[in-house]
């Protein structure tokens, strides 16, 4: 079939409709349309970064249903596509100086003028899914209900994990000494970090909340000689860790136990939780922190390093359940039943378990260079990681982590390591100060 009329009006309008956008955003990039076209998306564009729109569908059924999701859904079928830069790139752009470029009401209402001729234009029906099949907020569930949540995303593949974490395969924050850091080494100084706010000792019995691939109660057991276990949802995080330990012959001081926190027994000197508190569902708060309470003995430490969200108005004091529409898609494609809670929230329940809070520090530039490093290393190896897990997932993966690294260098994500202590009637097992820490 030959060009009608029909699609010359589409193209046309989605050429002038990137026109009124290029007004708003003046990016230095292009988009690519689906006949070849560039066209600009700035007065000055001269850069190699593409916006690739492979079908005009994409437009039909984005007017339809205006939505993140169903943008997501078009990026994983490929028919919109990125070229000669990262979304990284893409971000730092649109956010740039630190500001969201926003499209005011007049602006928007010549945006939408040109989207008439399709509006009666035949959509593109997504392919692939990618999905979490299930209640993804999961605001009813309870503590120990939340195993297919972990499974969804940390059992999606060990050697896929391992294309873009560092050999000790930590999948949280890491701590930079200076951003010129390699993965690796600032790895290992956040490993060693928490074990120096927590004080670690030969011969204390340390728990690690949500350990993944064992690399904080190795560190812990080898260079801290404490008696360490961790504890994980995740089944192929366990077999991992593991073989880690026989590996490295601490098998008298490092167990696993693949089990929920809120079942976990014993009594632990000192207790980390990194990266496993954003998983938990707000509404356990209370339970979780009365939990790691009762784990601890009088004098213990416990540590909680979680992502955390700027503190909004509400009449609970707890972040209100809507979700903007970038949090619906990371529960749905990344970490279903996952929640932010505000720092203040967060210390507010610490104190209402009766832990009394010693140190907070906030590390969000720390998790920007951390989510920039993993976007590019996976990049790096795109064929290995669709060998293992396919294009989507993949795909799903690149945008993620470029979002988490906007995420965090705009501030819309923040990150703390907040230190407290099971009770305030006794002095703290601390020094007066912590200069120790940053020698």
């Amino acid at each position: 079939m030959g060009v009608t009329s029909q699609d010359e009006k589409r193209l046309a309008a989605a050429k002038a409709l990137i026109g009124e956008l290029a007004q708003s955003l003046n990016l230095d990039a292009f988009v690519r349309l689906w006949d070849g076209s560039r066209v600009p998306l700035g007065a000055g564009a001269s850069g190699p970064f593409e916006i690739i729109i492979n079908d005009p569908g994409v437009i039909a059924s984005s007017l339809r249903a205006p939505s993140l999701e169903t943008i997501i859904r078009h990026y994983i079928d490929k028919r919109i596509d990125f070229s000669g830069g990262s979304l990284i790139d893409l971000g730092r752009q649109i956010n740039r100086r630190g500001r969201s470029v926003k499209i005011r009401g007049r602006e928007a209402l010549k945006i939408a003028r040109r989207l008439s001729p399709f509006l009666f234009a035949p959509g593109a029906a997504p392919r692939e899914q990618g999905g979490f099949e299930g209640d993804i907020v999961g605001n009813r569930r309870k503590g120990d209900d939340n195993k297919d949540f972990i499974q969804f995303h940390y059992d999606l593949s060990n050697d896929f994990y391992s294309l873009f974490l560092c050999d000790e395969m930590v999948y949280t924050c890491a701590y930079f000494h200076d951003w010129e850091q390699d993965i690796a080494t600032a790895q290992i100084n956040k490993l060693d970090m928490v074990c120096r706010k927590l004080r670690l000792k030969p011969g204390e019995r340390f728990l690690d909340i949500g350990s993944g691939w064992g690399a904080l109660v190795c560190h812990a057991a080898k260079n801290y000689g404490v008696r360490a276990h961790g504890i994980t949802l995740s089944q192929e995080q366990l077999n991992y860790a593991r073989e880690k330990v026989k590996r490295l012959g601490l098998q008298d001081q490092v167990t696993f136990e693949l089990i929920d926190y809120i079942n976990a027994s014993g009594t632990y000197d000192k207790i980390a939780s990194v990266g496993m508190y954003e998983a938990i569902g707000l509404k356990n708060i209370p339970a979780y922190m009365k939990k790691i309470r009762s784990l601890l003995t009088e004098d213990g430490l416990f540590l909680n390093h979680a992502i955390s969200r700027k503190a909004k108005r509400s009449k609970g004091g707890l972040m209100p359940e809507r979700m903007r529409p970038e949090q619906k898609a990371l529960a749905k494609y990344i970490f279903p039943g996952g929640a932010l809670d505000d720092i203040g929230h967060t210390i507010e329940a610490m104190e209402l378990a009766g832990f009394e809070v010693h140190d907070v520090e906030g590390w969000r530039m720390h998790y920007a260079r951390t989510c920039t490093l993993w976007c590019e290393r996976l990049m790096a190896r795109k064929d290995e990681a669709i060998a293992l897990v396919g294009e989507a997932k993949y795909r799903i993966y690149i945008a993620y982590l470029a979002g988490c690294a906007i995420a965090f260098e705009r501030g819309t994500a923040r990150l703390f390591q907040t230190l407290c202590s099971k009770t305030a009637k006794r002095p703290p097992p601390l020094p007066p100060t912590r200069a120790d820490l940053y020698r």
